[in-house]
């Protein structure tokens, strides 16, 4: 699965948004700071992200973003969708169910790819902002957390620098 820098960007303002919940708006400054992610990349991001309304920002001294909805309303597939487009990292379901019944030597190979998608999004779909701020997987399991702080730079697995690949 692929998930721009854009876009785990995204997810880490989200998640603080949602940590913050119902605390007034944050300003992107501070965001950026606690989040470690550049201010100006962020300012873009929040505005795609006021757009879709999931977030509103909110003027005057005090102001900054927010988010709009409550954190366990908000999905992380609407989320990815949003920054990064479709979540299928095989192309899309009818595509494969084409290609099971078309290519029979194959047949396996491309039900595991539609097994997969089908996985992937529905964990997506499943997981809300709130799920990910209490640490527990659409499962119900506590999600393992390091004491390590994250490395500048490090990027997860399954992250693919940049947009779109």
């Amino acid at each position: 699965m692929k998930i721009s820098q854009k876009g785990l960007y995204a997810l880490q303002a989200m998640m603080m948004l949602a940590r913050r919940h119902r605390q007034g708006a944050i300003k992107i400054r501070e965001i950026a700071y606690e989040e470690d992610l550049p201010e100006k990349f962020l300012e873009l991001i929040l505005l795609e992200l006021k757009n879709a309304r999931m977030v509103e920002s909110v003027r005057g001294a005090n102001g900054g973003y927010q988010l709009r909805r409550e954190p366990s309303e908000i999905r992380l597939s609407e989320i990815m969708r949003l920054i990064d487009g479709p979540l299928a990292p095989f192309g899309d379901a009818e595509q494969l169910r084409a290609l099971i019944d078309r290519d029979v030597s194959h047949r396996s190979l491309y039900q595991l790819f539609l097994d997969v998608r089908d996985a992937a999004a529905h964990i997506l779909e499943n997981t809300t902002l709130a799920d990910l701020i209490a640490g527990t997987t659409p499962r119900g399991r506590k999600a393992r957390r390091g004491t390590k702080k994250k490395e500048k730079g490090s990027v997860l697995p399954m992250v693919v620098g940049g947009q779109n690949s």
